[in-house]
């Protein structure tokens, strides 16, 4: 009869066999020609999770990262995307990053001043004039520090990804500023996202983006915001045709490894899958812009009404002295937003 001491350590010994597994970090040996033998370097097999379909630009990019990575390690070092939320949503992804059970995902900023909270002015309406303006920013030595900063939380932050602006859309006209007077807006959960519905005199409603279209159905809100290819691919435009175009947010994506990952590699690798993480960022962005103009078209098809803001003014000014209260707390980064505008 197997005691239950020995099952335990067979229990044990499989776990272990099995996280090791999927770590990969598998030591190899070559024999030179003068028939020594020399260490090899480890290879590994990651893991990266998204959120959104395969075909949706940060997936694009996460596959173009993987590309550079297998390619400058020479199939050393391998990395699995799996997109469509398979490894599980965003929070319980960040989660396991943060523990290294899984070592990459990509995620929206937002959640990360949760971490970092040096990430929440990027949130605030109207900071970013244009994608120039936001790019000057996330590409200077603040942009940098604010991947770093996210190190104290066992994740490191290695490039920011496209995901273009925010807009309103409604189930009823939306001319100006003064129409969001007194509509239930559905937001993010964050108070940055309820003191600005409350500035705009909007009732902010928060809820899960999934229920977002059963209640645009049933009138439980108003409208929402988002980006062009998320009114598209979440369906939203079938019941809210209504689209204004006054761009008050550009919150940037975020390509992260685990900390328990990063401190595996030696710094070579380190280099290697940094610069994979830069240079994958052009392909990212292209393939955004691509998505956007086939988004704007099938929305103008399906006979969504798009209202250009030719003036920003009285929407800024609305949000002016909130933003002030937030920019003292975070002057450094505010500074530095101010200095990248173009």
């Amino acid at each position: 009869m197997i005691s239950k001491k020995f099952t335990g350590i067979l229990a044990a010994t499989l776990l272990m066999g099995t996280i090791l597994a999927a770590c990969g970090g598998k030591e190899t040996t070559k024999t030179s020609s003068e028939g020594n033998k020399e260490k090899e370097k480890p290879s590994y097999t990651f893991r990266l999770a998204d959120n959104q379909p395969p075909d949706y630009p940060t997936v694009l990019g996460d596959k173009k990262f993987a590309e550079l990575v297998e390619e400058r390690t020479e199939g050393r070092i391998k990395i699995e995307v799996y997109p469509s939320a398979q490894l599980g949503d965003e929070k319980s992804v960040l989660e396991q990053v943060q523990l290294g059970a899984i070592e990459f995902t990509r995620i929206n900023s937002s959640p990360l001043a949760e971490f970092n909270n040096q990430f929440t002015p990027l949130g605030l309406p109207y900071v970013f004039e244009s994608e120039d303006h936001l790019w000057n920013f996330l590409n200077g030595d603040m942009g940098t520090k604010l991947l770093d900063g996210l190190e104290q939380s066992k994740m490191k932050g290695l490039a920011y990804y496209d995901s273009g602006s925010r807009s309103f859309y409604s189930t009823k006209p939306l001319k100006g500023v003064e129409d969001l007077e007194g509509q239930k807006i559905r937001v993010q959960q964050s108070k940055i996202n309820i003191d600005f519905m409350a500035a705009l005199g909007a009732s902010a409603t928060p809820m899960p983006y999934g229920e977002v279209f059963s209640a645009l159905q049933t009138g439980i809100i108003d409208g929402a915001e988002n980006n062009l290819p998320s009114l598209d691919s979440s369906n939203h435009y079938q019941e809210a045709k209504n689209l204004i175009l006054d761009h008050h947010q550009r919150i940037p994506e975020v390509l992260l490894i685990s900390k328990v990952a990063w401190d595996k590699l030696d710094a070579d690798d380190q280099k290697i899958i940094k610069q994979a993480a830069l240079d994958s960022v052009e392909t990212q962005r292209a393939e955004w812009d691509k998505y956007e103009e086939r988004s704007e078209k099938k929305l103008k098809d399906a006979g969504v009404t798009f209202t250009e803001v030719k003036d920003i003014k009285p929407w800024t000014e609305a949000v002016k002295s909130m933003n002030a209260e937030y920019a003292k707390e975070f002057k450094e980064v505010m500074d530095a937003i101010e200095e990248a505008r173009p």
